[in-house]
């Protein structure tokens, strides 16, 4: 394993704590993704299930684990179904997972082979009245491919038609947005590891580089720190790119005097960091670049302060919207009289800031968690304000990971260097 995995009391914690959210005699299942296809032979890097690994720590294809919290027969009311090798799977692939492997790492006694799958399933079926199936219901899931998840909900209603079946989603939402300080020592290094990586890129970059040259920077440092990789596509695109804001191509010339906008982060164990910084390719801020950097700055340090337990997203993006109307009025890019007069639900701001100040981080990039509730302690966000002058080829986005406290916040990437005179420093040193 390239990460050091967290020990297997976490994921039996996880199961006990979903255990007192079921109902009486319900029964949760819970998939691994499908090993997706390219073309002809291909296949894509396998990525888990993150319910399924936030339960089981499994991080291979084709495991299934079932968990009936009150069957009768207590050695059954947790399985965990793994791949079964053998010669050619071994030579072909490598060893997969034994059932002495798969209990060191998930605590769950009871490991079968998928090939029992079925059976099992079908005794722990007729005992059960409610059971508990997983669907993605993240607010941007696309829904153009079909799950294996969604596969086994219509083939499970077909065979069994008269079960009660719920949403395990609501659950897993309540559960994993408050993190363990187990899911917190893994993003913090997947944070450290990004730092590791900006670093390096503040020595490297210079007028001419390219944008991929940057990426192949980022990725070396990655992998060689025991990250897997990106915890998302990167980005970074310098001039007039750097105001895309998805901007995936990074096939582009730095040239002097440009901004470059990197928006990276290291993934660690399934764990992931979500970086922005914006720096300049010939390692200085002209004036204006500098007075928008500041008021971006400004903007971010503001908004970590109001991002505290009891406070609601919605609520807290307004006031952050507010603070942004007075940094474009003082960057001359908005007039203070247009903004008293317009329309409350089409805030003038939104034509240079038009994305979220903060998002749930966690096994998922953009995590699953409520958003129409009070934030509580144990939460993980990102703070992310930016502004895109796409007219002057400015933009400009700085984001760090903070750990909601009771007292006061974690900054996850505090050691990664944000200052504008720290940047410049090192860009020159």
């Amino acid at each position: 394993m390239r990460y050091t995995a967290i020990n297997r009391s976490f994921y039996i914690k996880n199961r006990e704590k979903l255990a007192k959210e079921l109902k009486p005699r319900s029964l949760a299942i819970f998939h691994s993704n499908d090993l997706m296809p390219t073309n002809a032979d291909g296949t894509m890097k396998f990525r888990q299930n993150n319910d399924l690994f936030y339960f089981s720590g499994i991080d291979q294809e084709e495991t299934v684990l079932l968990i009936c919290p009150d069957f009768p027969n207590e050695a059954m009311r947790e399985i965990l179904f793994v791949r079964e090798t053998n010669e050619h799977i071994a030579i072909w692939e490598g060893n997969k997972l034994t059932k002495t492997e798969a209990v060191e790492i998930s605590g769950v006694n009871q490991i079968k082979w998928t090939s029992d799958y079925e059976g099992m399933l079908s005794q722990l079926m007729v005992y059960c009245d409610h059971v508990f199936l997983h669907t993605n219901e993240h607010r941007g899931a696309s829904k153009e491919v079909e799950t294996r998840n969604a596969r086994f909900i219509k083939r499970i209603r077909e065979v069994f038609p008269l079960h009660n079946y719920q949403r395990i989603a609501p659950i897993m939402e309540g559960l994993r947005a408050v993190k363990e300080q187990d899911e917190i020592n893994q993003m913090q290094r997947a944070c450290d590891i990004t730092e590791k990586g900006f670093r390096r890129v503040l020595r490297f970059v210079k007028p001419g580089v390219k944008e991929y040259e940057i990426e192949a920077e980022f990725i070396h440092e990655f992998l060689r720190n025991g990250s897997r990789g990106f915890a998302y596509e990167p980005i970074i695109g310098s001039g007039e790119n750097s105001c895309v804001l998805h901007y995936l191509e990074n096939n582009k010339i730095c040239n002097s005097g440009e901004l470059i906008l990197m928006d990276v982060g290291a993934e660690y164990g399934n764990y992931n960091a979500d970086m922005t910084r914006t720096i300049p390719v010939n390692g200085r801020f002209n004036p204006r670049q500098k007075a928008v950097y500041e008021a971006v700055l400004r903007l971010k340090k503001e908004a970590v302060s109001m991002l505290r337990p009891g406070t609601v997203i919605q609520e807290y993006q307004k006031e952050v919207g507010k603070i942004m109307e007075s940094e474009l009025i003082g960057l001359g890019l908005l007039d203070r009289k247009e903004v008293r007069n317009q329309d409350p639900f089409n805030p003038l701001y939104r034509k240079y800031f038009m994305h979220g100040t903060s998002h749930h981080l966690g096994l998922d990039v953009h995590d699953i968690g409520p958003v129409y509730e009070p934030i509580k302690p144990g939460m993980v966000f990102t703070v992310e304000p930016g502004i895109y002058i796409r007219e002057e080829k400015i933009g400009i986005r700085l984001e760090n990971n903070y750990v909601i406290g009771q007292e006061e916040n974690l900054d996850l990437m505090g050691n990664i260097p944000i200052e504008l005179e720290e940047i410049e420093e090192l860009m020159n040193a």
